[in-house]
């Protein structure tokens, strides 16, 4: 089978090299935003939107202008990627699978791509209309290049190389099978017994992102104070971002190599972090508790843990099974009496019917690999 792989590098940058990937993420972002403005007043026009190959064509007609002639600089296939990227965005739009697409914002999620035309000799890529750049070279690249994407995090430039692999089908080491139920107190409880408390990379920092913030208030804006306060700002989400994902990358990897087959929760994330403010005429009650709530849901990364598995289940052969956690902490794995009095605490589950008592969230495990095998 086909598997597709990820390898991100960060790279040796120079001033002159982090001027022209300024230059083409910036380009990138002015055809994003101009193509997204053009068609939303089409829309309220009434008159169908451009397409892919109309955009492609407006904005060569751009290049031979006076105006934005600036954007023959740029590389075309990175203009094309662009839009090929927007045109993503309105088909799952039309097929509802995400909200409209949205302006892009300066030196924010600064990234370019290029489908071909790239090369890669050793610790160096070349990219075309930039030259050969430097990179740190942790790990070596197996599979046939697909293209390679520039972005930057924080200060630092990476260079990400998708590539291709052709594996026989892969079957799995393992024949254990585990159900996982997914929390706050304690992030993930297995069928198995085991306990993995939660990082909250967010919350440890929290209080000193308020103070950055404050004191970025009372600076004056676009000042050289104000931009140095920005940076820093910007560079703790980035650390927040890492250990969340190093965490969760060596909690995944775990679980998929010692089970073939993991059951978790189908859990809604965007419909259980929903703001509680509600309108004028109908207000929310508990406001504040409900943000507090949703922060910490959202500092998780239960979603983002989902994925790893399913992506990381695939490459080994093994399978991902979600399943309706409806009533799996309130059930007794023993007799089946589902009650709300059975989960007392919210470490401590106690049946009123049989008297079973465990720890709540492994009761819970338990009932979701039982959903699983149903």
């Amino acid at each position: 089978m086909k598997i597709h792989k990820g390898y991100k590098y960060r790279l040796k940058t120079n001033p002159t090299a982090a001027s022209q990937f300024l230059r083409f993420s910036g380009a990138c972002r002015f055809v994003w935003n101009k193509i997204l403005s053009i068609n939303e007043h089409r829309y309220f026009a009434g008159v169908p939107r451009l397409s892919y190959a109309d955009a492609c064509s407006l904005v060569a007609w751009w290049k031979q202008s006076d105006e934005y002639g600036w954007l023959q600089e740029v590389h075309s296939q990175v203009l094309q990627q662009c839009l090929k990227d927007l045109e993503r965005a309105y088909a799952n739009l039309c097929a509802g699978r995400t909200a409209p697409p949205q302006y892009r914002k300066k030196f924010l999620a600064d990234s370019f791509r290029y489908p071909q035309g790239f090369k890669v000799d050793g610790r160096c890529v070349f990219l075309p209309m930039i030259g050969w750049v430097e990179f740190w070279d942790s790990r070596p690249i197996e599979g046939a290049m697909k293209n390679v994407t520039v972005s930057r995090q924080g200060k630092h430039w990476f260079v990400a190389l998708q590539v291709e692999l052709d594996v026989p089908d892969p079957v799995h080491p393992s024949t254990a099978e585990v159900g996982i139920d997914l929390g706050i107190a304690i992030f993930a409880a297995t069928s198995a017994g085991e306990l993995h408390p939660p990082l909250n990379a967010y919350r440890r920092v929290e209080q000193k992102k308020a103070r950055m913030q404050r004191r970025l208030a009372g600076m004056v804006k676009y000042s050289c104070n104000w931009k140095k306060q920005q940076r820093r700002l910007a560079q703790l989400d980035v650390r927040i971002a890492n250990c969340r994902h190093d965490f969760l990358h060596k909690l995944s990897t775990e679980t998929s190599k010692n089970h073939a087959v993991i059951v978790i929760e189908d859990l809604q994330v965007k419909n259980m972090s929903k703001s509680a403010k509600g309108t004028v005429e109908d207000p929310g009650t508990q406001v504040a508790q409900k943000s507090g709530l949703n922060k910490a849901i959202l500092d998780q990364g239960w979603g983002t843990f989902r994925r790893m598995l399913e992506y990381k289940q695939l490459w080994h052969g093994g399978a991902v099974l979600a399943v309706n956690p409806r009533y799996t902490s309130q059930t007794c794995p023993q007799c089946g009496c589902v009650s709300k009095l059975n989960r007392i605490q919210q470490a401590l589950f106690s049946c009123v019917a049989c008297g079973y008592t465990y720890h709540a969230d492994i009761v819970a495990a338990k009932n979701i690999l039982a959903l699983g095998h149903r």
